[in-house]
């Protein structure tokens, strides 16, 4: 095949061309017959194998077949998302001095940027300008496309500004659906929507794609009312009928903010108007009862999906998995899983995860931990979730030995711990009152940006606090001014039960009416944990003050003070 064959060099190749021409083994008919026979070639181009075998046909035909050809060949292992072996075969056809043209640089492009190598897709751009390329609006769409997959989104704003403002392309639908799909992955809504007005303004009219897409990025903000808005707008304003994409988004919108009747008269006008659901809106409703609980349902939305055709997927099986790991329901999810394998699906890591969560939230780490083996010996690959998964579970059985090998072998291969994983090491060494180790890690991280998130010093604030280290936990307190950070409700609780739990009680009083002059005020927990700090240091003038406070705002009384306050109605104190 060419990819394991090198070229010849360059003065061989001429050399050999030399020898061909003067023994006079090839015409216009040689070609002539190749592309003839190429048409039946092409159509059983149907794997990586076929296609490099047939490109290695076609370099060795003297002259070369018209890039056309090539081109056809390009399309083809592209359309089999074989991105890599596609960039190989362009590389030899510019060295077989292929004259490649726009079709085949967008081919290019497009497989670069498919690659998250989009830089090396702007070079291609520029090895265009050097041929005298003009690149068309579909080159400019690929490389847009490119920064957007990268979520390069400022650059990919710059760029399509610079396209219109230069006037380097007549911007399509396409151009701006890319744009605007950017613009919604990073929650920008009101410029995605100005976009909009803008393709109205420029003669560009969008598509159900274009809706579509600022649709899904409101109901994800939970904006609900503007996505109907919007809706509304595209069917009888610009008369575009909406898919089962358009649905589906509604739907999931509603499902999301427990809108469920609304939700299933959208499916029923969804079906009204003759459009059917597809596996995603069965996993839009698959989603929506097992996180109210109902996953008996959820059975028999799978049954009526396989009598309706639709084929359950990878996320439907994994989110059925999920509901039941979620009720604790682990010999079922179980069960599910293997039906999932029965039926011919490969778990992936996301199946794996779910039923993982289960067995460490159920405790039974040494099914957890089979698991977690298993999906090494699956060929899968461990990311962050499946590590702190692991970790935590190990930690909430008091195996912190195990649970820090993990976290030693998780980034010896390479995987980073984010905040999420950090806290859970850190909350792990706390609750087992290894506050030391704990302080120890947390200097070992020394001024990573880790070590910049609040929640790792209300962490180590309150491990430190429980574990009879309070001066450590007022040092770490005061550490938060030195490093920038403003201490948030959970900081300011922490800090108050610390100080009624050590006596100083007086010191409690008066950070809480610090914290009422602050940007985070007292809550309902503030209230409790300060309340029952009276209580047991037998401050009864001020919980007289603070009770009748509490009154005002409505705040009520947990199981714990409220029982902590009838002891001491019941001694005679109150």
């Amino acid at each position: 095949m060419s990819q394991t064959r090198p070229l010849p060099s360059v003065v061989k190749f001429t050399q050999l061309l030399q020898s061909v021409t003067k023994m006079k083994h090839y015409s216009s008919s040689n070609v002539d017959n190749f592309e003839q026979h190429s048409k039946s070639i092409y159509q059983k181009v149907s794997n990586l194998d076929d296609a490099l075998n047939l490109f290695d046909e076609m370099s060795q035909t003297r002259p070369l077949p018209s890039v056309v050809k090539f081109n056809q060949l390009l399309h083809s292992l592209t359309k089999m998302k074989h991105f890599s072996h596609s960039i190989d075969i362009f590389k030899q056809m510019c060295a077989l001095r292929v004259p490649v043209d726009k079709f085949t640089m967008s081919v290019a492009i497009k497989c670069c940027c498919q690659l998250y190598r989009t830089n090396d897709a702007f070079a291609l751009l520029g090895f265009c300008f050097r041929r005298s390329i003009v690149p068309h609006v579909f080159i400019f769409s690929a490389l847009l496309d490119g920064l957007v997959h990268e979520d390069r989104i400022l650059e990919a704003e710059i760029f399509f500004k610079k396209l219109i403002k230069l006037k380097l392309c007549e911007p399509n639908v396409v151009l701006y659906n890319t744009m605007i799909k950017g613009l919604c992955k990073v929650g920008n809504n009101v410029i995605a929507i100005q976009l909009l007005g803008l393709m109205d303004e420029n003669s560009c009219k969008p598509n159900v794609v274009t809706y579509s897409t600022i649709i899904d990025s409101l109901c994800k903000d939970r904006m609900i009312d503007d996505a109907f808005k919007l809706f509304k707008e595209m069917v009888f304003k610009k008369g575009i009928s909406p898919n089962v994409i358009t649905y589906s988004c509604l739907v999931d919108g509603l499902c999301n903010l427990c809108r469920r009747e609304e939700a299933s008269k959208m499916l029923q006008e969804m079906l009204d108007v003759g459009i059917s659901p597809n596996v995603r809106t069965f996993n839009i409703l698959v989603d929506a009862f097992c996180k109210e609980g109902n996953v008996d349902e959820v059975e028999d939305v799978i049954n009526i999906m396989i009598e309706k055709g639709i084929v359950p997927d990878i996320v439907t099986y994994s989110t059925l998995i999920d509901g039941y790991c979620l009720r604790g329901e682990m010999s079922k999810a179980k069960t599910i899983f293997y039906s999932m394998v029965f039926r011919g699906l490969v778990p992936n890591v996301v199946s794996y995860s779910s039923l993982l969560n289960g067995y460490c939230k159920s405790l039974k780490i040494d099914e957890a931990m089979d698991l977690f083996n298993e999906i090494t010996r699956k060929g899968l690959k461990h990311n962050v979730v499946t590590y702190s998964t692991m970790i935590q579970g190990l930690f909430e059985v008091g195996r912190c030995g195990d649970a820090r090998k993990l976290f030693d072998e998780m980034h010896g291969k390479g995987q980073m711990p984010d905040q999420l994983t950090y806290g859970i090491i850190l909350e792990g060494l706390c609750n087992n009152h290894q506050i030391e180790e704990a302080l120890s890690l947390f200097h070992l991280m020394g001024d990573s940006k880790l070590n910049t998130y609040i929640v790792v010093y209300n962490i180590l604030i309150d491990g430190a606090s429980k574990c009879g280290k309070f001066d450590i936990a007022r040092l770490l307190f005061q550490d938060l001014t030195d490093k920038g950070l403003r201490p948030n409700v959970r900081t300011y609780n922490v800090m108050i039960s610390g100080l009624c739990r050590e006596g100083l009680v007086g010191d409690a009083k008066d950070l809480f009416h610090k914290m009422a002059e602050s940007d985070f005020p007292p809550d309902n927990v503030t209230y409790r944990v300060l309340l029952q700090g009276y209580l047991k240091n037998q401050y009864y003038d001020d919980l007289e003050i603070l009770m009748h406070d509490m009154d005002g705002r409505r705040y009520s009384l947990d199981a714990t003070t409220l029982s902590l306050l009838l002891d001491q109605i019941t001694a005679g104190f109150l």
